[in-house]
C-alpha cells in the first residue's frame, strides 16, 4: 500500500512539474513576442541627425519578423525568428554579407541584444560586418536601435531614436 501511495504522489509531482515547464515561456519566445509589438512604421533620426524610417512586418505565418531600415543612403533588411530555444536575427547587409546574431535579454526585459554568431558571404572574420544589434523599448510608441559594425578590429556604432509613425 505504501508503494502505491508513494508512486501516485511521485507521478502527480512529475505531472505538475512537466505542466509548469510546458506553460513557462522561454526567454527567446518572450523576446520574440516583445519584438512583434514593433510591427508597423517607425521614424526618427540617426545620431548625426539624418532621417531614418524603419518598418516591421510579421510574416511567414507569424514565425518571422522582418525589419526594413531605410536611411536614404542604404536599405537593410533583417529577419528575426526562433530556432528552438534561441532567437536569431539575420541581417541582409549592403556589404553583401549576412551576419547571424543570437539574442539575449536584459534582466528587466526592456533591452534585447543580438550578438554575432557567424555569417554567410563573409570573406574572413575580420572583414566588415554588422556585429551587434540592440533594441531598447522605452514605451509603446518609442524605441531605440543600436547597430555595431566591425571592420578589421575597429568598430562603428549607429544609433536610431525612433517613434511610431502616425
Amino acid at each position: 500500500m505504501k508503494n502505491t501511495t508513494f508512486t501516485r504522489i511521485a507521478v502527480l509531482l512529475v505531472t505538475v512539474l512537466l505542466a509548469s515547464v510546458a506553460l513557462a515561456q522561454s526567454d527567446a519566445q518572450k523576446s520574440f513576442d516583445k519584438l512583434k509589438t514593433l510591427v508597423g512604421s517607425w521614424q526618427g533620426k540617426s545620431a548625426d541627425g539624418k532621417p531614418v524610417e524603419i518598418s516591421f512586418r510579421d510574416t511567414a505565418g507569424g514565425t518571422a519578423l522582418m525589419s526594413e531600415i531605410t536611411t536614404g543612403d542604404e536599405d537593410m533588411i533583417s529577419m528575426i525568428h526562433l530556432d528552438g530555444d534561441r532567437l536569431l536575427l539575420t541581417h541582409y547587409c549592403p556589404a553583401g554579407n549576412q551576419p547571424r546574431m543570437k539574442a539575449s535579454v536584459s534582466p528587466d526585459g526592456k533591452t534585447i541584444m543580438f550578438d554575432f554568431v557567424d555569417a554567410t558571404n563573409l570573406s574572413s572574420p575580420e572583414a566588415g560586418h554588422m556585429h551587434r544589434a540592440v533594441f531598447t523599448f522605452v514605451d509603446a510608441d518609442h524605441h531605440s536601435e543600436e547597430w555595431d559594425w566591425m571592420d578589421h578590429g575597429k568598430g562603428m556604432r549607429e544609433v536610431f531614436e525612433l517613434q511610431r509613425a502616425k
